[in-house]
């Protein structure tokens, strides 16, 4: 092992625990309580800083891991030698095919493993395919981004899902504040950095307006861009609107807009259609989980020539009448290939979540859940931000005994 790889890992690590405060301290509680005593885990999760934190909150907890990368670009190959140096099982190398890919994700399994961490759903899909010896021994796990939910959802619907996944991407602490801050703080971050372009006065187009699209939206137009959001949803295209945002179909707005930015966890949503009637320069980013949101392989069609690695994570589509199409991170997440994905401070609440509802699994399913994908116990979301609100050094007030009375009482009067 590079021993230089190590120290570099340990020191990003190190530096990402300084702003993850609550992990931090749930970690000293599991050394303490070792409530994970013997559990053996397989987590399929971007190999960050910020994930290796959680990793030895897990491992200070008594479990055993075996970790594999929910996307190979974001993988950080010096975190992956510090974790690999602490213990930590590790099949991930930045950059590796798909084939690879998927061959690290079975590596993780062949732990045999009791509790499952999963972004995404790849690894919990392999299990119900392709490794469905492993499943009775798996008590349950939990699910980290919305396309992952989506999924579930469907498999449970399809009464497939064989174990329970508690939604941790679905808590009030991960949808306001990773999804929104994280990602739109972090998907500006990559394309700046993919680019050096100015965002003001520039039309930024945002695909979905969920917690990521609204989160993109606001940085943009934080930065002085005019933002045009399109939708399916019309509740969301009203807030949208309401908001202050253009709202229109993509047909309309690939005409207009400078930079685009996919976050809708469906797929073609830039198509050819769209790519034909773009800008000269436009710029094409993806901040959904999988690399399917942009037709890159319509791209490729329509384009003369290719010209790869014009910028570091940017590649130019020539197009027959001589426009330039800029597509970022292969279409892939543009936050956790061009940038460093979503800063520590937020990816502490989502972690944290994601430890205490390992916790929870361990207490709860010898009691019988059933399959099928549950919410976080509320009182694991309020600790979290309770915590991170005790690290702040931010108070809040405490209802009075007659304000817990008139809550809890239908027949106070106006």
């Amino acid at each position: 092992m590079d021993s230089a790889l190590v120290e570099s890992g340990e020191r990003r690590i190190g530096w990402a625990a300084r702003a993850m405060p609550v992990l931090t301290a749930i970690g000293a509680r599991f050394a303490a309580e070792r409530p994970l005593e013997g559990l053996r885990v397989a987590a399929c999760l971007h190999v960050t800083a910020e994930t290796a934190v959680l990793m030895g909150t897990l491992k200070a907890g008594g479990a055993e891991i075996a970790l594999a990368a929910s996307n190979p670009l974001s993988t950080q190959d010096d975190v992956a030698a510090a974790l690999a140096d602490y213990g930590i099982a590790v099949h991930a190398r930045a950059g590796v095919d798909r084939d690879a890919y998927y061959r690290h994700i079975h590596q993780a399994l062949d732990i045999a493993p009791a509790v499952v961490l999963d972004d995404g759903c790849d690894l919990v899909n392999i299990l119900h395919t392709e490794r469905t010896e492993l499943l009775d021994g798996v008590l349950g796990g939990c699910e980290e981004t919305t396309t992952g939910i989506i999924r579930l959802r469907q498999m449970t619907a399809e009464e497939a899902l064989r174990f329970p996944m508690v939604a941790v991407n679905d808590t009030r602490t991960k949808r306001m504040f990773d999804n929104r801050y994280g990602t739109g703080q972090s998907t500006v971050d990559g394309i700046m950095r993919a680019t050096n372009t100015l965002l003001a006065g520039k039309t930024v187009v945002v695909a979905g307006f969920g917690y990521c699209g609204r989160g993109v939206a606001e940085r943009a137009r934080g930065l002085g861009a005019r933002v045009v959001v399109t939708e399916i949803d019309p509740v969301k295209a009203l807030d949208a609107s309401l908001q202050g945002y253009d709202v229109r179909p993509m047909a309309g707005a690939a005409r207009e807009g400078d930079v685009f930015v996919t976050v809708t966890g469906n797929r073609d949503v830039i198509r050819g259609e769209h790519l034909a009637v773009m800008k000269d320069g436009a710029i094409l980013a993806n901040a959904g989980h999988f690399d399917v949101e942009i037709d890159v392989r319509a791209l490729d069609e329509l384009a003369q020539a290719v010209h790869r690695g014009v910028r570091p994570n940017t590649d130019e589509y020539v197009l027959a009448d001589g426009r330039r199409i800029l597509l970022l991170a292969e279409g892939r997440l543009v936050n956790l290939t061009a940038a460093e994905g979503h800063p520590a401070a937020v990816m502490d609440m989502s972690f944290s979540a994601q430890a205490l509802a390992v916790a929870w699994l361990v207490r709860e399913r010898p009691s019988g859940l059933e399959p099928g994908v549950y919410d976080v116990p509320e009182e694991v979301d309020v600790e979290v931000a309770r915590l991170k609100l005790a690290a702040a050094g931010i108070e809040v007030d405490d209802l009075t005994p007659e304000q817990e009375r008139y809550l809890h009482s239908w027949r106070a009067g106006s």
